[in-house]
């Protein structure tokens, strides 16, 4: 594997959750692989005090419960390279401590993980510029939620920009640093089976879920002003969608590909009050089970007598261009359902005639399951006989891959690709400001229809997979769901 170049890793919030579970892990992961130089830094900053063997004690018990079998000698090495600084992004005291700390260490790209309440991300970015932080060799990472609407995203991206140029901003979204959704690239591009049925004529309808088991987990207040379309929608399960919808780009070059999306998200026909209704169910679980045992709903989850905030969503998008004319996209999200998975497939159409006798058995449509978690892979079911000396009867059967069981290793995290795309500059896997943009000018049209209306969300049972009318919607159009925990057994 090659090494990127030195790197000072500066994590704002880099005590919080994500820094823990997620940030701090995937770097030891590929520390422990060889592709980070041992010179390079990790500070973590936050605005409580602390110092480096503090910190490091909380960075190895994060290891310790995230990492499985790290070993001993290289955790302590990893441990060298982390540090802390106490910084608070709204008061002056640090800055100039802070400031000459980094710039002591000359010649290495300096990565800004903005790890924060959205609040914070102005006065970061403002701190950053005003110290002199935000040169050719610095890159800032933004984590959703960019915004909760066009108006506030807006805001964000013109208070980034003031500090930072374009090319330099990476707006992160975890799913697009999964190997599936890579794989989605190669399958479709470096295949010449795929790409001429990639397209109206062969695909009848294209289903995207991404589906939690879990509740709030401690993010009450965020979530009851978010809800599952601008948590998950918005960026999420548009970007799925772009991947797949997308023509084919030039070439990777971060702009060709972002281009592309660019073009899907402006061919979105809109929803909106005069359709909404009959395009979107919003749902909200109510007390019921999961993994095993009995959990409560969404409002005793939340402390609340009442809230309409959406914990699942189904949608009925539709691209409306050349290659996706008539093909619906349907989307699905929410929380406390059966499981844990998250699948993109690709129902391509109905033969036109069939050959065989009735005792053959029914003709299924061929379909391409990519599924993201929790073990990625791709799964191409087609039709074959049934083994055995009697009449020819037909038989639905996988072609399945595990990418873990093809290739002997398991699966490097999403984040532990993205964070080395940023110190290489490589933006192809992240947002641009007009993607997020186009994003919200689909999304909002929705949230305002969905106000409009006062009637509230749709109950379902925890440990479903979501309201009645969420079946409907699929069903009306004479298809229905794939559930991956039943049909993929």
């Amino acid at each position: 594997m090659k090494v990127v170049d030195l790197f000072d890793l500066v994590i704002f919030g880099g005590t919080g959750d994500l820094a823990m579970r997620k940030l701090l892990p995937a770097m030891y992961r590929r520390y422990a692989d060889g592709q980070i130089p041992p010179d390079s830094r990790i500070v973590g900053v936050a605005r409580t005090h602390g110092d480096d063997p503090s910190y490091r004690e909380g960075v190895r018990a994060a290891i310790a419960q995230h990492v499985k079998n790290a070993e001993a000698a290289t955790v302590e090495r990893f441990l060298a390279m982390v540090h802390y600084f106490g910084l608070d992004a709204t008061q002056d005291a640090g800055w100039n401590e802070f400031e000459a700390d980094l710039k002591s260490r000359a010649g290495r790209v300096r990565v800004f993980y903005l790890s924060t309440s959205p609040s914070l991300f102005v006065a970061i970015c403002n701190r950053l510029r005003a110290h002199g932080l935000n040169g050719d060799d610095a890159r800032v990472v933004i984590e959703k939620p960019i915004g909760s609407d066009l108006a506030s995203a807006t805001v964000i991206n013109n208070d980034v920009a003031s500090a930072f140029d374009e090319r330099h901003v990476f707006r992160i979204d975890h799913y697009l640093g999964k190997e599936t959704v890579q794989n989605l690239l190669a399958l479709r591009f470096g295949n010449v089976l795929f790409e001429p049925l990639w397209n109206a004529r062969r695909i009848d309808h294209v289903q995207i879920t991404v589906a939690e088991t879990v509740g709030l987990e401690k993010r009450g207040a965020y979530y009851d002003n978010a809800g599952a379309l601008r948590d998950m929608v918005q960026n999420h399960l548009l970007q799925l969608l772009c991947m797949v919808a997308m023509e084919p780009p030039a070439s990777l070059d971060a702009d060709a590909v972002r281009d592309e999306k660019l073009k899907v998200l402006r061919s979105l026909k809109p929803i909106d009050q005069n359709n909404a209704i009959i395009s979107t169910v919003r749902g909200q679980y109510r007390a019921g089970a999961s993994n095993g045992g009995a959990v409560p709903g969404y409002l005793e989850d939340l402390g609340k007598p009442s809230s309409n905030t959406d914990t699942f969503v189904a949608i009925k998008a539709e691209v409306d261009n050349w290659r996706w004319a008539g093909v619906p996209f349907y989307l699905r999200t929410g929380k406390r359902l059966p499981a844990r998975v998250s699948e993109i497939v690709i129902q391509f159409r109905q033969i036109p005639h069939s050959i065989f006798a009735p005792s053959a058995g029914p003709v299924a449509p061929n379909r391409l399951v990519l599924r993201l978690q929790p073990d990625e892979g791709v799964k191409l079911w087609l039709m074959i006989k049934s083994p055995g000396p009697g009449g020819l009867r037909l038989q639905e059967v996988p072609l399945d891959m595990s990418f873990a069981e093809a290739f002997g290793v398991s699966q490097p995290d999403a984040y532990e690709r993205l964070l080395l795309d940023v110190v290489r500059g490589n933006l192809t896997l992240f947002m641009r400001r007009d993607e997020v943009e186009a994003a919200w000018s689909w999304v909002d049209p929705i949230l305002a229809a969905w106000k409009a209306n006062p009637e509230a969300p749709k109950p379902y049972t925890a440990g479903t997979w979501g309201p009645s009318a969420a079946i409907a919607l699929i069903e009306r159009d004479g298809r229905t769901w794939h559930d991956a925990d039943t049909n993929d057994a």
